[in-house]
C-alpha cells in the first residue's frame, strides 16, 4: 500500500505547486528511487488530460559522463533537450539520490563548462513560470542527514506537505518589509555586510517552485555589496562540500574568497563567468519545519531562523539583474546570534521575527 504522505506530496505538486490543462505535456525529471511519487504524479497528469513525459536518471550515469566526456562533448549543446523544454507546459523535476557524493572526484571545471551550455535551456523553463523542484526522500539522503530511512522520511514530509496558501499569507508582511526597504544589513560572527534593496520586489516562496518551501527572496542591486560574511554551514556543488567559506565584497563583486576545504573550487565557481562574483539573490528561510542543516540546499536554504546569499544568477521576478550561469546558495544561521535589519528596523535577531507577521 502507497505511503498517504506520498499521495498528498503529488497532490501538492499537480494540483496546487505548478498549473495544469487538459492537452498540456508535463516534463518530469527524476530519480528512479522516487517511482512511487512519480507514478501518483502520472496518474493526476492523466486523470487531468495532460500528458506526462518522464525522464529517468540512471545510477551512475552522471558519474561516467562527467569522467569520460571531452571537453567537446560537455560543450555540444543538448538540442533534444531544447526541443523538449519548448514544447512542455510545465515541469517537475524530483532528485532520488541514491549516492550524493558520486561526483567528487570529478574535476569541477568540468561541471563549469556543462552549466554554460545548459543555461538557454534552463532559462527556456524558468521563463514559462510553471516548474517545481521536489525532493524525494532515500537511503543516500538520510545517511548524510545522519538518519535513519524512516527518521528521514519523517522530517521530508513534515517539510513539505504543509498547508501552503496560509504559508503564502503569513509571508506576505515579509514581502512588503522587502518592498519598502533601501539598505540590508547583516550582522553576525565574522560577518558585517550591507546591500541595497531599493526598487527590488520581495518574491512569497510557498510551495510553487520548491518543495519543500519557505523563503522570501529578492534580487539585491547588483554593485552595492559591501563588507564580509562568513557562512554557517558547508555549500555543495556536484558532490563536493565547501565549507568555512568567507568573502568579502567591494562595489558589489567578492574581491577575497577563502575555504578551510575545497577552496579550489570556490575560486574556479567565481571564475565561471563576470557575473559569479556578484550576489543573485538574498533570501530569508521561513519554513520552521525545518530545524537542522542535512547537506541538501533544497531544505536546508528554507531553515527557519536562517538567510541565504546566492552567488551568480538573479531571478528576474525579483528585480535582479545579474546574469551568470552559477546560481549557488550559501547560508548563515541567524539562531545563535545574529541578526538582519531593514533600514532602520531589525527584522530577525536570534533566528526570531522581530515584526508580526
Amino acid at each position: 500500500m502507497i505511503d498517504p504522505r506520498v499521495v498528498e506530496l503529488a497532490r501538492i505538486l499537480t494540483d496546487y505547486s505548478i498549473r495544469i490543462k487538459k492537452g498540456d505535456l508535463i516534463s518530469i525529471d527524476c530519480g528512479m528511487e522516487a517511482q512511487p511519487l512519480v507514478l501518483e504524479i502520472c496518474k493526476n497528469i492523466l486523470k487531468k488530460g495532460a500528458i506526462p513525459k518522464v525522464n529517468a536518471g540512471m545510477p551512475g550515469y552522471a558519474y561516467t559522463y562527467y569522467k569520460y566526456a571531452p571537453d567537446e562533448v560537455l560543450k555540444t549543446f543538448p538540442q533534444l533537450a531544447e526541443m523538449e523544454a519548448k514544447m512542455a507546459a510545465g515541469s517537475i523535476g524530483i532528485g532520488a539520490e541514491y549516492n550524493t557524493r558520486e561526483l567528487t572526484s570529478i574535476d569541477s571545471k568540468k561541471f563549469s563548462i556543462r552549466r554554460k551550455v545548459i543555461q538557454p535551456i534552463r532559462e527556456l523553463s524558468l521563463k514559462k513560470n510553471n516548474w517545481v523542484i521536489c525532493q524525494y526522500p532515500t537511503n543516500a539522503l538520510a545517511q548524510d542527514a545522519d538518519m535513519s530511512l524512516e527518521e528521514f522520511e519523517d522530517f521530508a514530509y513534515n517539510a513539505t506537505n504543509q498547508d501552503w496558501a496560509a504559508v503564502d499569507k503569513k509571508q506576505t508582511k515579509l514581502k512588503e518589509v522587502i518592498d519598502k526597504g533601501e539598505m540590508v544589513y547583516i550582522i553576525g560572527k565574522d560577518t558585517d555586510l550591507t546591500f541595497s534593496i531599493k526598487g527590488r520586489q520581495g518574491i512569497k516562496c510557498a510551495g510553487n517552485r520548491n518543495m519543500p518551501d519557505g523563503e522570501v527572496f529578492c534580487g539585491p542591486v547588483e554593485t552595492s555589496t559591501e563588507g564580509h560574511i562568513s557562512y554557517s554551514f558547508p555549500a555543495i556543488y556536484g558532490g563536493k562540500e565547501v565549507d568555512g567559506i568567507r568573502l568579502w565584497f567591494k562595489n558589489g563583486a567578492v574581491v577575497n574568497a577563502k575555504a578551510t576545504k575545497n577552496e579550489d573550487l570556490l575560486h574556479a565557481m567565481l571564475e565561471t563567468d563576470k557575473g559569479a562574483k556578484f550576489l543573485g539573490e538574498f533570501g530569508i528561510g521561513f519554513n520552521f519545519g525545518i530545524q537542522r542543516f542535512i547537506k541538501q540546499i533544497l531544505f536546508d536554504e528554507k531553515i527557519g531562523g536562517t538567510i541565504h546569499l546566492a552567488l551568480g544568477m538573479a531571478y528576474k521576478e525579483g528585480g535582479g539583474k545579474n546574469e551568470s550561469a552559477v546560481h549557488w546558495d550559501m547560508i548563515k544561521d541567524l539562531r545563535d546570534g545574529g541578526e538582519f535589519w531593514v533600514d532602520k528596523t531589525c527584522i530577525q535577531k536570534n533566528g526570531k521575527f522581530l515584526v508580526r507577521l
